[in-house]
């Protein structure tokens, strides 16, 4: 076996060990991949995203193809099988032979012969198919949309109910894209104009956005690791709907700001740059693991004004600041594409504690704003209960903040509310699903 092959085959196992991990105890977790080269951990991570955008479909054609019902297996067989079918479905790259033999040595391996020659069973039956694949055809509508793609049944209940069907399509199908990258050039460390000449002289394809200075939209993040433009501090990977919070809140050099909830910190260090590192930014986050790669990433990227500190911020007290950044943990159902597990790690319980979380959270924050202050509120939701309906709830129990316009602030095309807010979907706007809000407190 020559030497890329045998990465493929790594990343192949590596990735099934992922999927049941994830299977069995809800966590993604990466860390058994980095043992592997950064073009095989790469790899791992493409294979693990894939088969999550797309797990139900996979499953049904497990089913399909299989005398074995997939909820009579084994997490090993199901994962096993997931990979080999999506490389024979949607891997041009792999020829059939290579997918199935594939995974019939891993079968073999981790199960035993028997299951090894069922694996072989099964993936030839899909092969000689291939050109003519069934179709869900379920009397359940939900569950026939579900299934075609790959979303949970309450997913697809509320979005069919609020946007309608065809938008609904456009949204999961999406999502099932692999996702668009932005990379944002680090003024405290480059210049925007010096960091597009290195990636027009390395041959970097990029679009510059109109929207916020300094992004860029580009087809992989993969150059920018390998020559370590990011351990150097030069440019950070960042979606632009991501940028708009902190350019709402417009941190001024000298002003005193928080960020709530900043881990890992890509927000806190747009500010620093906003502010030229002038001033102060008190990045506030529970996890000490986070914060401490917080405060790591603050040093490459010379945001000498940031300050961490670990603490529950509902139980924080602080001085009042000129502006507050809440960037609330939520559902991330605006970042289905990036982070495909969490459509299978969110229900509607998850959302109702979201929403009960946020309010605490809000309540907190506006405690930390001064009379004339700015607070900013932002997801990467796109439910409405965490994001307008958890603000006009927020403004019913505090008459001493106003809604502002974000006019001028973020494009037009993505304001929402008569200007009073922004909300991005990825259908729409080629970039992850956010949400974010301007307050201002009066007195």
């Amino acid at each position: 076996m020559d030497i890329a092959l045998e990465t493929e085959a790594s990343a192949r196992s590596v990735s099934v060990e992922i999927l049941i991990n994830f299977d069995k105890n809800n966590v993604l977790d990466y860390s058994t991949a980095d043992q592997l080269d950064s073009r095989g951990r790469a790899e791992v991570r493409e294979y693990v995203q894939n088969i999550l955008r797309r797990r139900t479909y996979l499953d049904f054609l497990i089913d399909e193809f299989s005398n074995v019902k997939i909820k009579e297996m084994k997490p090993s067989l199901k994962n096993i099988l997931r990979l080999g079918i999506y490389d024979m479905v949607f891997m041009d790259s792999t020829p059939d032979y290579a997918a199935i033999n594939e995974s019939v040595e891993l079968a073999k391996l981790k199960l035993g012969s028997r299951t090894g020659d069922l694996t072989n069973a099964i993936l030839r039956n899909l092969q000689r198919d291939i050109d003519n694949l069934p179709k869900p055809s379920y009397e359940d509508r939900t569950k026939l949309v579900a299934t075609t793609f790959s979303h949970p049944e309450w997913l697809v209940e509320r979005w069919t109910k609020r946007f309608g069907e065809r938008e609904a399509f456009k949204l999961m199908q999406a999502n099932n894209k692999r996702p668009v990258y932005y990379v944002r050039a680090n003024n405290l460390r480059t210049k925007t104009e010096n960091f597009k000449l290195r990636m027009t002289k390395h041959d970097i394809d990029f679009t510059e956005s109109d929207w916020l200075p300094g992004y860029f939209q580009v087809d992989s993040v993969a150059p920018f690791i390998s020559k370590g433009w990011l351990d150097k501090g030069f440019c950070q990977v960042q979606d632009i709907a991501a940028g708009f919070a902190p350019f709402l809140l417009d941190p001024q050099p000298g002003e005193e700001i928080y960020d709530l909830c900043a881990a890992p910190g890509t927000k806190s260090i747009l500010m620093a740059d906003r502010m030229n590192a002038e001033g102060s930014i008190l990045a506030v986050d529970i996890s000490s693991e986070r914060l401490d790669k917080l405060a790591s990433s603050a040093l490459t990227y010379h945001a000498e004004n940031i300050r961490v500190r670990r603490a529950d911020v509902t139980e924080l007290e602080l001085d009042e600041a000129d502006g507050v950044l809440l960037d609330a943990p939520c559902t991330g159902t605006g970042v289905l594409s990036k982070r495909a597990d969490l459509r299978w790690r969110r229900d509607e319980e998850g959302l109702k504690n979201a929403v009960e979380q946020q309010a605490r959270l809000l309540d907190s924050a506006a405690k930390m704003v001064k009379k004339g202050g700015r607070l900013v509120y932002s997801t990467c939701s796109l439910e409405e209960e965490e994001n307008m309906d958890q603000i006009m709830n927020f403004l019913d129990r505090h008459e001493n903040f106003e809604l502002q316009t974000v006019e001028g602030y973020v494009p037009e095309e993505v304001m929402v509310d008569g200007g009073f807010g922004y909300q991005t979907f990825p259908h729409k706007h080629n970039c992850d699903g956010h949400f974010g809000v301007l307050l201002k407190r009066t007195s």
